[in-house]
């Protein structure tokens, strides 16, 4: 990246709205950063979120882009159309501006990566080499989008991608787990499960995944000109353990019940969200596991928030909890113990 006059360097994020692009940017800000967030109602944001420098513009503008990104040493691509519209025909476009003002500033890419990159015969263990052959639309757009900033690398634009699981948290939008598992808004009492009985399942805890990328970026200097770094976060062996883990937090065992796939297939057409999910269905009936041994190389640790507290703050945003703070049952992991389970490839 070149170099700023700035005392303070500046970062633009797109998304800022969003579970990913709001954490890291809240991040950012705590380290020092000057952030900029690009919105299409920025007033309105403003007044949400005071931290930021919120810019009027649409990611899908080029020219809005480019402005924003003006002296930034990072840009955080951390967006996608609203309720998932369009989501094929509009994200290779905004990760073109992303590329193309990044290109033009100097400034680093980061992008937060899927699992939806690999097919089958990258299961179970999946390493930041193996081979992508998706077998969904999603799959293989995640992946040219991946080519595109591999080649913008080549050509000297510096890129970071860090993939991670199925995200739960605070502000996390649109995700399995609240939209799938449980019901906003309401004690839990039940969950609907999508997953194959006794298959392991990935989960990453977005304030996690956050403060792995900013301590990434904090090594910009050691950082190769494409970097690319997988999570394992919270991971379920058998299906059981994240069921669990919400048991102990909310002091009862829930009733478990199929996910109602029939209802995707049927609403799909209609529904973009319900077709997006329908598709990864395949992650739910076998186990996937990214391996983190290149990410704890690099950092000497993968940061972990314990499951039950991780649950607790989840469950609280989603108003499936009460604010005030709950005995845990007996059974807790510490978190040191839950770092340790975490950490290891």
């Amino acid at each position: 990246m070149t170099a700023r006059s700035n005392a303070r360097p500046i970062a633009l994020v797109l998304g800022a709205t969003g579970g990913v692009g709001g954490h890291v940017a809240r991040g950012l800000v705590v380290r020092g950063w000057i952030v900029r967030a690009l919105s299409r109602n920025a007033a309105g944001a403003a007044n949400r979120e005071m931290r930021f420098h919120w810019i009027q513009g649409d990611a899908l503008n080029g020219r809005d882009v480019r402005r924003a990104a003006q002296d930034a040493s990072l840009i955080v691509h951390a967006v996608n159309p609203p309720g998932y519209r369009d989501w094929e025909k509009l994200v290779l476009p905004m990760l073109d501006n992303t590329i193309a003002a990044a290109r033009a500033v100097g400034a680093r890419i980061l992008l937060p990566g899927t699992v939806y990159n690999y097919g089958p015969d990258a299961f179970p263990v999946i390493t930041e080499e193996s081979p992508q052959n998706p077998v969904t639309r999603k799959g293989a757009i995640r992946v040219e989008m991946e080519r595109r900033l591999k080649t913008a690398s080549e050509e000297g634009v510096p890129v970071l991608i860090v993939r991670a699981g199925d995200y739960f948290g605070p502000g996390a939008g649109n995700n399995w787990f609240a939209q799938g598992l449980l019901k906003p808004g309401k004690p839990v009492t039940a969950i609907s499960y999508p997953g194959k009985p006794g298959t392991g399942h990935q989960w990453a805890y977005l304030p996690d995944v956050a403060e792995t990328m900013l301590r990434l970026i904090d090594r910009e200097a050691d950082l190769p000109r494409f970097a690319l770094f997988q999570m394992r976060g919270f991971w379920d062996q058998d299906g059981s353990g994240m069921i669990d883990a919400i048991g102990r937090v909310v002091g009862r065992r829930p009733k478990v019940r199929g996910f109602p796939w029939w209802l995707m297939r049927l609403a799909g057409p209609f529904v973009p969200l319900f077709r997006e999910l329908k598709e990864m269905r395949y992650l739910w009936r076998q186990p996937v596991r990214m391996d983190n041994g290149k990410l704890i190389a690099f950092l000497g640790e993968e940061p972990v928030t314990s499951i039950e507290e991780a649950l607790r703050a989840t469950l609280t945003d989603l108003g499936c909890l009460d604010r005030e703070t709950r005995p845990a049952l007996p059974g807790v992991v510490s978190g040191k113990d839950q770092a340790t389970a975490s950490s290891a490839g």
